[in-house]
């Protein structure tokens, strides 16, 4: 697959923004990427080249956040994280382009909505969500890539310390990239052409961003730029819909 200088130039300005999020908040880089990447390159390859960068960024963090990961949390989730992610391999194999953009539409738009309607305090819940939890974000991150809002979501009513709350979002992100590395690979998105040239060309976009995202942490409340995003991702949703449908 060749790419045009304008697309590429566009997906490295996507994957800077994207990785600024995820500098500030230690997740949300993939579900603010795929949709707009999805605009411009094929779905099947969005997803695998997101995986590829946020494995290098959250190898990047994990040096810097491994002390503050709430294994209790994680280790619950992850046996059905991996019940999710092979029926979402399943699912990106099987079905065709347009129904799946149709699904990450309809994503992107409830998660924008659930952002502009929350008030107050996170909600939490009880250990039993686990279940669903982890089965529904296991088949998004294999899916969109875009599991980690979900478990962001989980995480942000049980862990209330800031940094462990970061650290803990971060590591999940790896653990599901270095799953659907294998995964991917079984499934042969990895030798797709032109894939690894991009995703090494897109490196220094994704490490300027995380660079910029990562130094404003500590000056600019993460929550000063939530609402921007949604914005952006109403926007995405409502484009993958009209495309996925025609």
């Amino acid at each position: 697959m060749s790419l045009p200088f304008e697309t590429f130039a566009l997906a490295a300005l996507i994957v800077t923004g994207a990785y600024v999020i995820f500098g500030l908040t230690g997740f949300g880089s993939t579900v603010i990427a795929v949709p707009l990447l999805a605009l411009v390159l094929p779905l099947k390859f969005a997803v695998p080249l997101m995986m590829m960068l946020d494995l290098a960024a959250t190898l990047m963090l994990g040096a810097r956040v491994r002390k503050g990961i709430r294994i209790d949390e994680v280790s619950w989730l992850m046996p059905f994280i991996l019940v999710g992610m092979g029926l979402g391999l399943t699912l990106l194999i099987q079905v065709a382009e347009g129904p799946l953009l149709l699904g990450l539409g309809a994503f992107v738009l409830l998660y924008a909505a659930y952002g502009f309607s929350r008030r107050g305090s996170p909600i939490a819940l009880g250990r039993p969500w686990v279940v669903p939890v982890g089965v529904a974000g296991g088949a998004l991150t294999v899916l969109f890539g875009t599991g980690g809002v979900i478990f962001a979501i989980f995480f942000a009513g049980r862990i209330h310390d800031k940094e462990q709350l970061r650290s803990t979002n971060a590591s999940m992100i790896m653990f599901s990239a270095v799953v659907r590395v294998f995964l991917f690979g079984f499934a042969g998105l990895l030798t797709q052409e032109a894939l690894l040239t991009c995703t090494a060309l897109l490196v220094p976009a994704m490490m300027a961003g995380f660079h910029i995202g990562n130094r404003l942490h500590a000056v600019i409340p993460a929550a000063s730029v939530v609402r921007a995003v949604y914005s952006v991702l109403v926007v995405a949703g409502v484009s993958l819909l009209a495309r996925g449908a025609s």
